[in-house]
């Protein structure tokens, strides 16, 4: 194609990203994808995952909030959908409904195109087995999770969140392979320095890259660079007010050794306990990091000794209040409030007694720092964005976790997936 002039640009490739191209494509639309990161030929070890995931270039050290807050999030062809748990959940729909945005029919497109189905709970790790038992004996009912894995290829290593090596999960790059088949350009190894805007309008993107700066004229330009680096393209581009708001769907994993019981024969969060989500903002599920640099990172040197092949762990995540902010410099912060510690501890206080019922020793529970892997609502619906997605820049449009009018506290992708392909019936 390589036309000087696009239908549509679109930044990122993520969850959002690929959908609107998968989708415009298919309607026939002249499309450009443009992203920071690049195609990863090797995924699915640690040090592969050392390539695509955001970390400090010295330390290898992800970034955190000025408030000590861990954030994971990845710079690569796909965004975030591939080093997913694979969960397919609904999140926000009485939220999103709220002001007009009903996904019902999208939501039913998604399923069936990433396959999602409920976890086979006889598939489960022998450690989750027994959580599974204990969690309904103490009436903390865990249910399988749905996810978006296929069975017959998961090989139930447990690394779902440093990327499949075996194929086995839908990522945002099932719907970027289709995009190019359908005649997308995709320019990788770019970043979007701001919006060109003429009269109140966007007119295309400044980007710098490989081959320098340039300028890309397009008719419609949607930001879906994720909930960090959208609100910076937007400061960027004149829209001040947004960066506000930020939330991290904040966690902390508890872990405890047990004497004969682990969890890595199985995906992560294969099972969860929804029972406190509506009454208390928060969910509970089987998780470990199974390396021990990551628990490291997560832990201090308590996280390096357990055997990962005697360790149990339950992941607490929380629907966190919006009181972060994104900065233009690329800087963030997310202060912990009173009633998020409040989530946490309570979350963790029941993942002690499941573990320690199902065998942990309870001199060995630990509880990880705080941690976030979802940020988003830094460019929300009624503030920066309206029911349709467009800023008050005439066709310039957001479509990922950012315009979350609040935190989900729930796996965001299959909400985000159904955002983009109304929006591209909107936009078509």
């Amino acid at each position: 194609m390589n036309a000087d002039r696009y239908e549509f640009v679109i930044v990122g490739s993520g969850a959002g990203g690929a959908t609107l191209a998968m989708e415009l494509s298919k309607r026939g639309k002249m499309v450009l994808v443009v992203d920071q990161g690049k195609p990863e030929n090797e995924i699915g070890t640690l040090m592969d995952s050392f390539r695509y995931f955001d970390l400090n270039y010295f330390t290898k050290m992800p970034p955190r909030s000025k408030d000590g807050a861990i954030l994971w999030r990845t710079m690569m062809a796909g965004g975030t959908t591939v080093v997913s748990c694979g969960n397919g959940v609904h999140c926000l729909e009485n939220e999103l409904a709220e002001y007009g945005i009903l996904l019902e029919q999208e939501f039913i497109e998604a399923e069936r195109e990433m396959q999602i189905v409920e976890y086979n709970p006889r598939r489960l790790s022998q450690g989750s087995k027994k959580i599974l038992e204990v969690s309904e004996d103490l009436g903390y009912t865990m249910v399988p999770m749905l996810k978006f894995i296929d069975p017959t290829k998961c090989r139930r290593c447990g690394e779902c969140t440093l990327g499949c090596k075996y194929d086995a999960k839908w990522t945002a790059l099932d719907y970027l392979t289709e995009s190019l088949e359908n005649g997308v350009e995709v320019m990788y190894k770019t970043r979007v320095n701001k919006v060109l805007r003429k009269n109140g309008r966007a007119t295309g993107i400044r980007v710098s890259g490989p081959d320098g700066t340039r300028e890309i004229n397009a008719e419609v330009v949607i930001l879906s660079a994720g909930g960090i680096g959208t609100p910076i393209i937007l400061q960027n581009s004149g829209v001040d007010e947004a960066g506000k708001g930020l939330f991290m769907d904040l966690l902390v994993n508890t872990y405890g050794v047990t004497q004969d019981l682990s969890q890595v024969e199985e995906p992560t969060m294969a099972i969860a306990y929804h029972g406190a989500y509506n009454s208390k903002g928060f969910i509970l599920s089987p998780y470990i990091n199974q390396h021990r640099i990551l628990r490291f990172v997560e832990m201090g040197m308590q996280g390096i000794f357990p055997n990962k092949n005697r360790l149990l762990g339950i992941m607490t995540k929380i629907r966190d209040e919006p009181t972060g902010q994104v900065n233009i410099n690329g800087t963030f912060s997310k202060p912990i409030t009173e009633n998020d510690w409040r989530k946490l501890r309570e979350g963790s206080l029941i993942s002690k007694e499941i573990l320690t019922g199902a065998g942990a020793d309870r001199k060995s529970i630990i509880v990880s720092k705080v941690q976030g892997a979802h940020p988003g609502g830094t460019a929300a619906i009624g503030t920066i964005v309206d029911k349709d997605l467009q800023t008050r820049v005439d066709n310039l449009f957001v479509c990922d976790g950012s315009v979350f009018p609040t935190s989900p506290g729930m796996p965001p992708i299959l909400t985000i997936v159904a955002l983009a392909k109304r929006l591209a019936k909107t936009l078509s």
